[in-house]
């Protein structure tokens, strides 16, 4: 019901200056004075935010104001925290630029695929309908989208791969500085790709169609660059692409490459060795190293004193070789041995009262043949057996010389690189190759839980390769992620930090911040720590709730209450 005013109202007085147009809110009194009518300015509202303005000109005009949630309900309520957490990275990050520097719906739906696989990855029919279950594709503009699109925007992702991974080159790669490589493969589940081939699978699955992926990191394990070939394609054939993206597309003179003994072999050093823009740091085979010993160029008796040292051999001409000896790992080493040793004597000595037993029958040489050859490999200890076969009898021994001299190497082993020690000290020779964790960390979080490189459906060569970029790049967005939020998580914050202080040979220790969180199951703030797949599902707990006034389309927002966890992560990312 309407009154009327007491003539109190508000004025709006606007004002140009260069230009622009200022506006100037004022509540004022009208009154008659000597049969004139006059005006009282009682305050500058001006301040006031316009919908608090316009509410008090309805209210002053004589309009019933009503609580809202006497006109309102609720008409949605969305998961909206992980949206917020893995947005605001991404935007602080420019991935938005990353991957074009111009909006368009592509970029948003690349933008949207690579968020959800952070958040929870997916097929891609399952993306798009998971948009409508958060508030990631009302924030993108992207509800709307189907699967269809999705592939399209693959194909747009794909031909902007090489554009994307020079900027990320240029933001991580310096010149001569390190660049770590490692390859792995994952099971494919289609039939149509010709990436698919049998080969070896280093899950352990045995006559699977695979496909092959090496990955390029920076030093500290951020991913710069996805290589795709065919799961039969053995993992050194591999290194050249990366060199070529390295020093031609990125416009490095000088990269030095870190890779493992499967990966760098002598073959395809022998080749860098023709390029002096091309550096290494790899380590030898168990072969290499027990020359070196029979040589006299790695004397044993040398880690009497000293867990590492600088050796020289002919056979590595202008390379620097770091022999390092763990004791730690020198008895991890001969229990698994021991292990092993022992499980195989229990096959040998099932197989041995198997022959005893046929005495009627004797089982012939052939026949003993073929069950010993199933033996042996199983766990890769033939080279310490001893074995005699003939028609009805089997019997064999352990090769203590051969057990012997293995046991000897346990513990050692020997770093080569090209680069000097006023290049890279003897002991960071050691960090270095050791960084190589980085990129296993970063492949056991695209195969996990967390990134879902696999299980790959795509039917295209193109689509697959898209598939795999986008996972790098969701990857990339989870590293910078986790090192923000390491106080929260269960690893150790500590250790990138402290690199340089431990000990280069001895495997390094937790920290005291790691021990006491694990131990406590708590942060030091009194927080409960979680691994980084339990914390984006807790921020997921903060929802938005929409609110429909009845009767109209009007609508507003209001963002559910953050836990003390969320609040914490929200502040260690920034957003």
């Amino acid at each position: 019901m309407k009154t009327k005013s007491s003539g109190i109202h508000v004025a709006t007085v606007s004002k140009k200056y260069k230009d622009k147009v200022y506006n100037c809110h004022l509540l004022r009194r009208s009154y008659r004075e000597g049969g004139k009518v006059r005006s009282e300015t009682l305050a500058n509202l001006s301040m006031l935010p316009d919908q608090v303005i316009a509410v008090l000109k309805l209210s002053l005009s004589g309009e019933s104001m009503v609580p809202a949630r006497e006109v309102a309900q609720k008409a949605s309520s969305l998961p909206a925290g992980h949206v917020r957490a893995v947005l605001g990275t991404m935007k602080k990050l420019g991935i938005p630029e990353l991957l074009a520097s111009r909006d368009s719906r592509q970029r948003s739906l690349v933008l949207g695929m690579i968020a959800e696989r952070v958040m929870s990855p997916a097929s891609k029919l399952g993306t798009v309908r998971s948009w409508s279950s958060s508030t990631l594709g009302a924030e993108l503009g992207v509800q709307d989208a189907d699967a269809d699109e999705l592939y399209d925007a693959l194909d747009w992702l794909l031909a902007a791969q090489p554009r994307i991974e020079k900027k990320l080159a240029s933001r991580h790669l310096a010149e001569g500085g390190l660049a770590l490589y490692d390859t792995s493969n994952s099971m494919y589940e289609g039939h149509t790709c010709p990436l698919a081939q049998i080969g070896h699978d280093k899950d352990g699955r045995h006559g699977a169609s695979i496909i092959g992926y090496g990955l390029l990191t920076d030093q500290e394990g951020r991913p710069v660059a996805m290589e795709v070939y065919p799961g039969n394609v053995g993992d050194p054939a591999t290194v050249t692409e990366q060199i070529i993206k390295v020093r031609t597309r990125f416009g490095l003179n000088k990269v030095v490459l870190v890779g493992d003994r499967g990966m760098l072999t002598s073959a395809r050093i022998s080749s860098f060795k023709e390029n002096p823009g091309m550096g290494w740091v790899t380590a030898l085979r168990t072969g290499d190293i027990r020359k070196l010993v029979n040589s006299g160029a790695l004397q044993l008796s040398l880690f009497d004193q000293v867990n590492l040292a600088e050796i020289q051999s002919p056979d590595f001409p202008g390379e620097r070789l770091v022999a390092c000896f763990n004791p730690l790992l020198a008895d991890e080493r001969r229990r698994k041995r021991g292990e092993l040793l022992a499980a195989t004597e229990k096959l040998l000595t099932t197989l041995s009262k198997e022959v005893e037993k046929r005495t009627l029958t004797p089982m012939a040489d052939a026949e003993i043949g073929m069950k010993l050859g199933a033996i042996l490999p199983r766990y890769k200890m033939a080279k310490h057996f001893v074995t005699q076969i003939s028609d009805g009898t089997f019997a064999w021994s352990r090769n203590e010389e051969s057990i012997c001299q293995e046991e000897g190497l346990d513990g050692i082993y020997v770093i080569r690189t090209s680069e000097s020690a006023g290049q890279i000290s003897t002991a960071d020779t050691v960090r270095t190759y050791k960084l190589l964790a980085q990129v296993e960390q970063a492949f056991r979080c695209m195969k996990g839980i967390d990134i879902r490189v696999r299980p790959i459906f795509h039917r295209t060569e193109d689509h697959v390769r898209a598939h795999f970029f986008l996972c790098m790049l969701a990857y990339y967005v989870e590293w910078h992620m986790r090192r923000a939020l390491a106080p929260m998580l269960f690893q150790d914050e500590c250790v990138p930090a402290d690199r340089q202080v431990r000990d280069p040979v001895a495997k390094p220790e937790a920290s005291a911040s790691a021990k006491a969180k694990k131990s406590r199951k708590t942060t030091a703030d009194g927080l409960p720590v979680h691994s980084f797949h339990t914390l984006v599902e807790h921020l997921a707990a903060m929802t938005r709730i929409t609110y429909q006034v009845a009767d109209t389309e009007a609508t507003w927002n209001q963002y559910s209450k953050s836990t003390p966890v969320q609040q914490k992560a929200f502040e260690l990312l920034d957003v």
